[in-house]
């Protein structure tokens, strides 16, 4: 998975026409990240790739996703239908539906392997976001305030908060989560 992340990632900043010395002054961080990233070397937390991307601007929905047709959007969705938007980690995104324009609702099936986290950077953006855990434990950090969810327990909560979100012991954590807008 890293190497089709640093495959993608160039060619996304080939398409929009920056170096990787630009992207990485846009994005805040070291030109050897982006290098490393675009080499497969180099495995990118969600938070750090969120945050290169927004120099872009791209959200991780736009860059994971292939080339939609313009046709309508489908109703139902089998579990191989959801699409992989990120990667690597120990963390899955699979999104139910299109990220196309005009969404105002992401609805994910969140996958953390044992001691996947999402990044000693929070993460934060506009909007609000909510989850149920199904199974595993999950430690939701919001602002100053952490709690570990288990099965059945659900968060909810204004994203523009910092927010951290790791899984605890050595079960893998399974949970649907919701954000509006759509951030990834």
């Amino acid at each position: 998975m890293d190497q089709e992340v640093g495959f993608r990632l160039r060619l996304v900043r080939l398409r929009y026409r920056l170096s990787q010395r630009a992207l990485a002054k846009r994005a805040g961080v070291a030109h050897a990240t982006i290098s490393l990233i675009e080499s497969g070397r180099s495995s990118p937390s969600v938070s750090a790739l969120k945050r290169i991307l927004a120099a872009i601007p791209m959200t991780l929905s736009e860059f994971f996703s292939d080339e939609l047709p313009p046709a309508e959007s489908g109703v139902f969705f089998r579990a191989d239908e959801l699409t992989e938007i990120s990667g690597g980690n120990g963390i899955s995104y699979r999104q139910i539906g299109s990220a196309r324009a005009g969404h105002v609702l992401q609805i994910l099936v969140e996958r953390y392997a044992a001691g996947a986290d999402t990044g000693m950077i929070m993460l934060r953006h506009e909007g609000e976001e909510g989850g149920v855990v199904l199974s595993g434990q999950l430690e939701v950090t919001v602002g100053e305030s952490s709690r570990v969810l288990g099965p059945g327990d659900a968060y909810y909560f204004n994203s523009r908060q910092p927010h951290r979100f790791r899984t605890v012991g050595s079960e893998p954590c399974t949970l649907v989560s919701s954000c509006s807008p759509p951030s990834f």
